[in-house]
């Protein structure tokens, strides 16, 4: 697919996407937060790559939306301070109440807060910043962020370490899930590094995240890293390209981001057969979430880049696929059409999110 089709199959799937969620239409607003950041992300792009304007108040309408919809601050200050309390997932159940039983696949479905939502969220906001020079929206995240390291953290009674919680209550008041996710320190340490760093032009920032960072950064380094999630790949080889541009010193920690990164790349390859499998098997948004991730490592110094050279094929292959309407027409693809659409959107212009 050449540049000038890939921008506009992007395009046309965020005008539907703005369409089927409420967002320029008069539909009831269907607001979900993984989605929704990636989104705000794809507009800036297009607004940064295009120079037009309707493309970043589509971003600002976003996240005013999302704010509205998702968030949990409904005190006086909203306006002011909308993510104070951090925002919800979006899912179509509501959490699980005190007193239910545990039921791990309903959970799945069931709102409450995650962390790694909430960060990405977060980086969706510093990029507004970084495009308009508008610091309320890095404060915005600054404000998410520090919350959500004092609600998600804790001490864990069998190993004495901090942790994070995986998934919290829609008040923040109670673990609804109290493992962690496998990256969700590595994820926080790095976007909390952008925000830190973003805030030092900011003259009216009062916000301080060294402790959380320093807290988050250990948790990092003690993380189990390799995974064959493809989705979880993606996000791994992401944070290589975010925490090469920090110039943080941790080089020989990224030479072992990078050297899982490729050991799970040929183990996925050898042992998971999606790429075999009918459109109708595929969860699109997982393997495109892999794509945004090896088109990350394209933007890395040419000597990380050669390592990954040999996974181009499957960049290609994935990209390609899912961009043929003929394999986007199945029952599977519509049951989660709007992180499927965004995130091949992502896929074909990743700029806006990697930039």
């Amino acid at each position: 697919m050449n540049k000038k089709s890939s921008l506009y199959l992007a395009q046309r799937l965020m005008q539907d996407f703005a369409d089927r969620t409420g967002l320029t239409s008069h539909k009831t607003p269907k607001r979900y937060l993984w989605t929704d950041a990636f989104g705000v992300c794809n507009y800036l792009g297009f607004y940064e790559k295009l120079k037009e304007s309707r493309y970043l108040d589509l971003a600002l309408k976003l996240i005013d939306q999302v704010h509205e919809v998702l968030g949990c601050n409904k005190k006086e200050d909203f306006k002011l301070h909308p993510t104070l309390k951090g925002l919800r997932i979006g899912k179509a159940l509501p959490q699980r109440e005190p007193a239910e039983p545990f039921d791990e696949a309903l959970e799945w479905e069931r709102d409450g807060q995650y962390f790694h939502y909430l960060t990405k969220w977060m980086r969706a906001l510093c990029r507004v910043t970084e495009l308009t020079g508008d610091f309320r929206y890095n404060r915005w995240a600054m404000e998410l962020a520090k919350v959500s390291f004092e609600k998600f953290s804790h001490i864990d009674p069998y190993s004495g370490q901090r942790v994070l919680y995986w998934k919290m209550s829609v008040e923040l008041d109670r673990p609804l899930v109290e493992s962690m996710g496998q990256h969700d320190g590595l994820d926080g340490w790095i976007t909390f590094l952008q925000l830190q760093n973003v805030s030092l032009k900011d003259s009216k920032n009062d916000i301080d995240l060294s402790y959380e960072i320093d807290q988050l950064k250990i948790m990092a380094k003690s993380s189990y890293l390799p995974t064959l999630d493809p989705l979880g790949l993606g996000g791994l080889l992401c944070d290589i390209l975010f925490l090469n541009r920090l110039k943080t010193g941790d080089d020989r920690f990224l030479s072992k981001m990078i050297e899982t990164s490729l050991g799970s790349l040929k183990e996925l390859i050898l042992y998971q057969n999606f790429l075999q499998q009918d459109a109708p098997k595929r969860l699109a948004f997982r393997e495109l979430g892999l794509c945004v991730g090896l088109k990350a490592v394209q933007k890395t110094p040419k000597i990380i880049q050669n390592l990954f050279e040999p996974y181009t094929p499957l960049l290609d292959e994935i990209i390609s696929f899912w961009a043929d309407e003929n394999n986007r027409n199945n029952p599977t693809w519509k049951e989660h059409e709007e992180i499927n659409s965004v995130s091949l959107a992502t896929a074909l212009e990743p700029e806006g999110y990697l930039a």
